[in-house]
This record gives C-alpha cells, sequence and structure tokens, in this order.
C-alpha cells in the first residue's frame, strides 16, 4: 500500500480512523495544540485576521474559516477577542473544515450558534464558499495530510510502501522512476524527501478564492521551507511512538515544507516563513500576557508563564513551528509576518 494511503487509513476511516473515533487533544489525549495551551494564541491571531479585513475595507458578508478546528477552542477565542471589531461578527459566516464527526461534535459544544451569520461545517477546503472574501486560519492542518518519502540513491529514486512482514507493518522501499519531482534534481545520494500530494489542491483551491474574493489565510504549522529528512511521527499519550505501531491508535504528521505551499499558492500571494514565536512576540503577546497576569497569582501565574514561554522560545514552540500568510496582490500583509522574500532565496 502506498504510505499516503495508509496515513489516510489511518487518520480517517470512518471505523477505525484515530481523528474519526475520539478526541486527541489535551491531557488525557496524545497530544497539545497551540490554542490549547493559551487563550493568548487564538487571541493573537483572530486579532490578525481582523486587522486584514479592516485592511481591505471591512467587506461583508464574508467567510471566517478555520481548518482542522479540533475543540473549537481556537475558533472560540478568535470570536472572543473579535466581538469588539465593529462589523466583524456581523458579517462573518462561520466555516469549520472537518471531517471527523466526533469532533463536529465538540465544535458545536464549544461555539453554540456562532456570530451572526451561523456555524456550518465542511468536510474539506472544497465546501468552502468562494462566492464572498475567505479569512482563514489553518494551525496544525497540514501536517496532518498524507505524505509521499522518497530517498536518491545511486540508480535514482526509491518510494515508501507499507506491506506486511510476519504479520506486522512494516516500511518497504521501491525504486521509483518519476521521483519527487524537479525540485530535488540536484539532490545527492543519501538524501530524504518528502513530499505532499493533497498540499497543492489545499492551496490551488485557497489561491482562487482569494483572488477573485479577496480576504487571508494564517497558516502556521511546524516544518521548513523546504523538506529534508524523514520527519514521519506517531504521538501516543504525548510520547512518540513508531509511525506503524499501532494503526488507528495514533497521531500521524510529518514536517510541513513551507516553499511546497508558496509555490502552490503563488509566490505573488505569499508572505515570508515567519518564526511562530516571533509572530507572536510581533502582534503583542507580552503585553497581553502582562496584562492577564494581573489577575493571577501562586500556580494559575506560572502556568500562564509558562505558557507563554512554550508558545515562543525558540528550545519550545517558538522556532520549530512557522507561520506564513496568503492575501491577494495589492493588499497590505496581515500585521506581524514577514514581507515576501526575493524569490527563489531562504526566508
Amino acid at each position: 500500500m502506498p504510505l499516503p494511503d495508509w496515513m489516510a487509513a489511518c487518520l480517517m476511516d470512518p471505523e477505525h480512523g484515530y481523528y474519526a473515533t475520539r478526541d486527541p487533544f489535551g491531557a488525557a489525549g496524545d497530544f497539545t495544540t497551540a490554542p490549547e495551551i493559551s487563550q493568548m494564541f487564538g487571541e493573537l491571531l483572530g486579532l490578525c485576521l481582523a486587522q486584514a479585513w479592516l485592511d481591505q475595507g471591512a467587506p461583508a458578508p464574508f467567510t471566517l474559516a478555520e481548518m482542522g478546528p479540533g475543540r473549537g477552542t481556537l475558533m472560540a477565542d478568535v470570536l472572543r477577542a473579535t466581538q469588539g471589531v465593529p462589523g466583524f461578527h456581523a458579517g462573518a459566516a462561520v466555516v469549520l473544515v472537518e471531517a471527523s464527526p466526533a469532533l463536529r461534535r465538540l465544535q458545536a459544544d464549544r461555539l453554540g450558534t456562532g456570530p451572526a451569520g451561523g456555524i456550518r461545517w465542511a468536510d474539506g477546503v472544497d465546501g468552502l464558499p468562494d462566492d464572498r472574501p475567505l479569512f482563514l486560519i489553518a494551525n496544525e492542518f497540514l501536517d496532518a495530510l498524507p505524505i509521499e518519502r522518497y530517498r536518491r540513491e545511486g540508480f535514482g529514486w526509491t518510494r515508501r510502501w507499507v506491506g506486511v512482514e510476519g504479520g506486522v507493518p512494516v516500511f518497504v522501499d521501491r525504486p521509483d522512476a518519476a521521483g519527487p519531482g524537479a525540485r530535488f534534481a540536484a539532490d545527492a545520494p543519501g538524501q530524504v524527501v518528502e513530499v505532499c500530494p493533497a498540499l497543492a489542491p489545499v492551496a490551488a483551491r485557497l489561491s482562487a478564492t482569494l483572488r477573485a474574493r479577496g480576504g487571508a489565510a494564517l497558516v502556521v504549522d511546524y516544518g521548513g521551507w523546504r523538506s529534508s529528512g524523514d520527519t514521519l511521527q506517531a504521538l501516543r499519550g504525548h510520547a512518540f511512538a513508531p509511525p506503524l505501531s499501532t494503526p488507528g491508535e495514533a497521531d500521524l504528521t510529518a514536517h510541513v515544507d513551507f516553499e511546497a505551499l508558496a509555490l502552490a499558492a503563488g509566490p505573488d500571494l505569499c508572505t515570508g516563513m515567519t518564526a511562530q514565536g516571533a509572530l507572536l512576540e510581533r502582534l503583542g503577546i507580552a503585553a497581553r500576557a502582562d496584562r492577564l497576569a494581573e489577575r493571577l497569582s501562586g500556580n494559575a501565574l506560572a502556568a500562564h508563564r509558562a505558557a507563554q514561554r512554550r508558545l515562543t522560545h525558540p528550545q519550545a514552540m517558538g522556532a520549530l513551528f512557522k507561520a506564513m500568510a496568503l492575501h491577494p496582490p495589492g493588499t497590505p500583509p496581515p500585521p506581524g509576518f514577514d514581507p515576501a522574500p526575493h524569490w527563489g532565496a531562504v526566508p
């Protein structure tokens, strides 16, 4: 079985898939995302998106969307932070891109009826409206899309499959004439790269709506500018596990290739790639943290400061996680993001 098919089945099989059958988040789950660490993450990204909306003339109606909304925590923080922005809630119709019935129930419980335009769900990016401006956040969504894995050998490339040996799944590498594409043509023998087949259609769909209707998309995920090395990992019980050891029982992710995202969306649409810590600092996390700290003491204050550090410090999430914004040419980039680099340079 090709590796992407294996990942898709493990994550989204209706009966046994990881996301389709459980709540994977928080202390009782397998991992914790930034919105679950602190409300500050969603508040700052929400205000960033609202400023982009204002900079484009406050269009209404518009779609306020999130891809991979988890428990609904991030969207709840976005809506709370933006309720004082005149006209924002009145013009917003919330769309949550979520295929898991289990997570949709959690999101509905958390968000209720939402703003004036209400809330609806879409199974995938194609379900997003294309007849109005789109203002979107995707936090730790792209890392869960299935990947292909290639290795450069002396004779060409091998492609990774999943087979069975002795009744257990194993990785199998087979020669592959096509390889991962022209971007990696100069790679030396031994180099491993990962390619996400689903990334380009997602980026192209967002790009088409932003170009035609306006809006902005904020993408935050762990990864780098170009794929390099094995990054496929499984998480279970907040610890790493062998990727093939517990199919359907562990989260499977891989690092996001932000260069591939920019190429698929269109370089003229993209900001530079910005470290999460730098973005949050520019958006004012220090001041927001100080304000929230005024009401805290003891263990609650210590936990709050630890959350701030975890989100921003280079040795925690601050450097591993990156951010990129998509916005129509001729519009201001969302606040906090690096400007687009000279194309071909590493941001």
